[in-house]
């Protein structure tokens, strides 16, 4: 995506997790990743890979999209390209 994206990428991971009742080492070990990713995914610091959010879905019994909300920059990617 080059170093200056033309898209934000928000998730609701963290209040999924509350309404689980999970933390993020339960989160992780239950997608095969580490705590400190689950973090950074969290913070916004991390893009899943496309295999990850598939599982971080299927974990949630939600689509992708029910997760990761996209937001334009400008350009010419986003929801109203």
């Amino acid at each position: 995506m080059g170093k200056n994206p033309t898209v934000a990428i928000f998730n609701d991971l963290k209040d999924l997790r509350a309404k689980k009742n999970i933390t993020q080492e339960d989160l992780a070990k239950a997608v095969g990743v580490t705590r400190v990713t689950i973090n950074y995914i969290e913070n916004g610091e991390y893009r899943p890979s496309l295999e990850l959010a598939f599982l971080l879905a299927k974990f949630f019994g939600k689509t992708i999209e029910e997760i990761f909300h996209i937001e334009s920059l400008g350009g010419r990617h986003g929801k109203n390209r």
